[in-house]
């Protein structure tokens, strides 16, 4: 376990506070790289309408299946579920209410669901935060099964992204207070593998979205609005953090689209889907023009991309857009 982080404001996830996230975004964005040159994406368009915001459907994360099916974590509800290829949608879990109802989850207020990763035999990985030790961790559901906690993180802490390095079986999880946590995939003592300064708040969330990609494992930082790369050294251990693009308001989620190091990125605040060069540099693909309503997950399948809103700002209605992205 690492020590209680320095930063203890507990902001919660009011329209107040995400206003206030929004405005920074926008202030960032002056800084920006984004061109407004035409997007190369092509056929937008939104594939699921019927996630139910009263109900807490805020789709959070994303992993995709063989078959087509996704599995989505619904943040507010505190659930876990499929999402078919004609996108029908079956709750595989609802997580236990924590006994004092979430009111000390970091920066937020609630409990919620976040990142989920998927093993190759069906074995679903996600994470739940709650502000209690009992529940704060990352979970494991085996296909048919049941959700069942498989390590513990601080009550203070607040996991976000989530993957795993199949050639090690690790998983590993960004904490929004300013860490990389790694877990054995079988369950057990979760490490503080990085606490490097990139990957800190400034106010609000820091590392959020991670990819393991390139023997390296990449975070974003919503608040500082970067891409960070850490290198995966031969013994297991963290190595040198690195920036690798900057200018992103509100990143949240992201992909790689399978052309090296390019990356699709949901830019949640400020409404928005940048494509980013391995140079750093990037473009503004998507807006809410194309059906955005603050977007929080990437997923790619070849060339067409998943994307998910979970309408936290636009409180309107979360969705799933595809698209097809060009070379």
């Amino acid at each position: 376990m690492i020590a209680k982080l320095s930063r203890t404001t507990k902001t919660t996830l009011s329209a107040a506070a995400l206003i206030s996230a929004a405005a920074f975004a926008a202030t960032a964005v002056s800084a920006t790289q984004a061109s407004a040159a035409p997007a190369p994406a092509a056929d937008p368009r939104v594939a699921v309408h019927h996630f139910d915001l009263d109900a807490g459907q805020t789709p959070e994360n994303v992993v995709l299946a063989p078959n087509g099916d996704q599995y989505v974590t619904f943040a507010k509800a505190r659930q876990v579920a499929e999402v078919s290829h004609g996108g029908a949608v079956r709750i595989l879990a609802t997580l236990p209410l924590p006994a004092d109802s979430g009111i000390h989850t970091p920066a937020l207020g609630f409990p919620l669901t976040l990142g989920i990763t998927r093993d190759h035999d069906g074995t679903l990985y996600f994470l739940y935060a709650t502000g209690t030790a009992d529940l704060t961790g990352v979970w494991r559901m085996h296909p048919g099964g049941r959700p069942e906690r498989i390590a513990a993180l601080p009550a203070n802490s607040l996991p976000n992204g989530l993957a795993l390095d199949a050639r090690t079986r690790t998983l590993y999880a960004t904490d929004s207070e300013g860490a990389i946590w790694s877990v054995p995939a079988a369950g057990g003592t979760a490490t503080a593998w990085t606490a490097d300064p990139a990957l800190a708040p400034v106010g609000f969330l820091g590392a959020n979205g991670l990819k393991i990609h390139g023997g390296a494992v990449w975070a974003t930082n919503l608040d500082r609005g970067t891409i960070v790369r850490v290198p995966i050294l031969p013994d297991g251990t963290a190595g040198p953090a690195r920036i690798t693009a900057t200018g992103l308001p509100g990143i949240d989620d992201f992909a790689f689209t399978g052309h090296g190091d390019q990356i699709l990125a949901a830019l949640d605040t400020v409404n928005q889907v940048a494509l980013v060069q391995p140079d750093g540099t990037h473009t503004v693909v998507l807006t809410a023009a194309d059906g955005l309503e603050g977007p929080t997950s990437v997923a790619m399948r070849g060339d067409t991309a998943s994307i998910l809103s979970a309408a936290y700002l636009t409180g309107k209605d979360p969705n799933e857009l595809t698209v097809h992205v060009r070379d």
